[in-house]
């Protein structure tokens, strides 16, 4: 006989051995545990990202403008020096104003913000008020005169333009 036989012969009629309940019980209440830690962690972890989700979204409505004001800053001191000129004409406080309007114009540009100035357009309530209508030469509802400019920021409207529009003819 072989001995390396015997032995597995052996091992094959020991009886089988059941785990125990509270052998059972203490594994099922580790692999619970477990469960219960990790998904504590990952609801800490949520917690954390949208606690820092808010504070960015606060700190970005907090300083969003923050660019566009420092810009307006030197549109400020142009305007604060020329009103602090004690010799002034007329034309060298209009060649300031000038100066200063370009300043701003620049500031506007880079920022997208752009000018609404419809002389000669069909009015458009999402970008016009209206405010009275006129004889004129040109089709019903033209936009005949602008009162005042309006602005649009990336596309979207921030001022209508005040406008007189052309009266149907009839």
């Amino acid at each position: 006989m072989e001995p390396s036989n015997e032995n597995s012969q052996e091992t094959n009629n020991a009886p089988e051995v059941m785990p125990s309940m509270e052998g059972m019980l203490k594994v099922a209440e580790l692999k619970a545990q477990e469960h219960y830690d990790a998904w504590m962690y990952s609801k800490a972890e949520g917690e954390n990202i949208r606690r820092r989700a808010l504070e960015d979204v606060s700190k970005a409505q907090k300083f969003a403008v923050e660019r566009f004001a420092n810009e307006m800053l030197a549109v400020m001191d142009s305007l604060q020096a020329g009103l602090s000129v004690q010799n002034t004409t007329v034309e060298s406080f209009k060649s300031g104003m000038e100066l200063t309007l370009k300043q701003l114009s620049s500031v506007f540009e880079k920022f997208q913000i752009k000018e609404l100035n419809p002389v000669g357009e069909k009015f458009d309530a999402h970008k016009h008020q209206a405010i009275g209508m006129i004889e004129s030469q040109q089709e019903a509802n033209t936009v005949v005169s602008v009162m005042q400019k309006g602005y649009s920021l990336n596309e979207r409207v921030l001022r209508p333009a005040m406008v007189m529009v052309a009266k149907d003819k009839a």
